[in-house]
């Protein structure tokens, strides 16, 4: 079979899967895996590594002390030798606490399959487990290594994580993420923001409210100032927003208030803008006399800019075409562990996961239908080009 035919014939093995598909991913719903339990972690851990291992892949655990282990799964044909490596990247952990289920149990209604977990991203997985099979069962051309690298701590940064994903990131010439696509187009994420924290904390001086105001250096008084001009570096045309969301000052209703802080958040769609952002915090200086700023934090994540994903968007236009289907693209606003891999300067192609809405939500659900195209076009990207 010539190799253009290779999307269409996925595609058509994929639809007839599909109870299996369902069946692999309740499994995988029902092994609640929150972020911050390592027990029950581990225990969907067990049984991703079962799944991979059923496939033929050779899986290595990376022990983690507070969070789910780290896994590895890697394959290639076994009579040929890789040229390179691939690196598919997802992660298990999601923000449901152990006995969601309870609340939000899986279920399927009107084509729909709902459970915590099940878009962000845990039908990814399984798209990714079936992608391989049919890689497998059609005895696909490969040229490089599959590594396909399933993480614990995503959803709470990936601090534990990050230099494995690194590691892996460096090794590839291209790297696919299982996030979930945007919309009910399924579109494709080639460009994400860089996302950001940044700590403003001011001193002042306190002093009796009412006998000697004049005593005093409020720092309230003077965060609300610096707040009011950082507001002014909002600009939504280029993707740069900077917000406020938590401020913390004052001890007592009569004391000048001698320390003020606030959180913000910080997002860019540019490392350009990124970075001056980062500079501009750093340049603020004292409005008021007698009070000193301090600044903490910036961003973690370096923006994914569409220059990182445009060739790979591309192929995965054309794979999709030749399986007879449209598919688009979007910017979003939050982060993602493709990020950290764009900012190496690996191209990078995100939202490959499932189709539908809902994610971190009661209302959390995937659309099943789509799931054989998602694996089929997984599957197709991984073709030589």
């Amino acid at each position: 079979m010539p190799d253009t035919n290779y999307p269409k014939e996925y595609l058509r093995l994929l639809k007839n899967r599909l109870p299996e598909m369902l069946s692999t991913l309740q499994r995988l719903v029902l092994a609640e895996s929150p972020s911050l339990e390592k027990a029950p972690a581990d225990r969907c851990c067990d049984l991703l590594a079962a799944e991979w291992q059923k496939r033929g892949a050779s899986v290595k655990r990376i022990p983690q002390k507070l969070r789910g282990d780290q896994l590895r799964a890697t394959w290639w044909p076994e009579k040929s030798r890789p040229v390179g490596q691939f690196l598919v990247l997802g992660h298990y952990d999601t923000v449901y606490s152990s006995g969601a289920l309870a609340k939000i149990p899986f279920r399927v209604s009107r084509g729909k399959a709902y459970g915590p977990g099940i878009f962000d991203m845990k039908a990814g997985l399984t798209q990714a487990l079936f992608a391989l099979e049919t890689l497998q069962q059609t005895k696909a051309p490969l040229r490089h290594r599959l590594v396909f690298l399933c993480t614990s701590d995503e959803e709470i940064g990936s601090d534990a994580a990050r230099k494995l994903i690194e590691t892996e990131a460096r090794r590839s010439e291209a790297v696919f993420v299982l996030e979930p696509s945007l919309g009910p187009r399924g579109l494709i994420k080639t460009s994400r923001k860089g996302v950001g924290e940044a700590e403003l904390i001011v001193h002042g001086r306190a002093s009796h409210a009412g006998l000697e105001p004049q005593e005093g250096v409020n720092a309230i008084h003077e965060l609300a100032r610096q707040l009011t001009s950082i507001q002014e570096w909002n600009d939504l045309r280029r993707g740069v927003t900077v917000n406020a969301d938590i401020i913390e000052g004052g001890t007592r209703v009569n004391v000048i208030a001698e320390r003020a802080r606030a959180v913000l958040d910080l997002r860019a769609l540019r490392v350009t803008d990124m970075r001056r952002l980062e500079r501009k915090l750093h340049a603020l200086r004292p409005i008021l006399p007698g009070t000193k700023l301090e600044v903490r934090g910036g961003f973690n994540r370096a923006p994914l800019e569409r220059k990182c994903s445009a060739a790979l968007f591309a192929k995965a236009k054309a794979r999709a075409a030749e399986m007879g289907l449209s598919l688009g693209e979007c910017t979003a606003g939050g982060g993602s562990d493709g990020n950290l891999t764009a900012a190496l300067g690996v191209p990078t192609l995100d939202g490959l996961g499932a189709v539908g809405h809902g994610a971190h939500s009661a209302n959390e659900h995937i659309i099943i239908d789509t799931m054989p195209a998602r694996a089929a076009l997984l599957a197709a990207l991984l073709l030589p080009s």
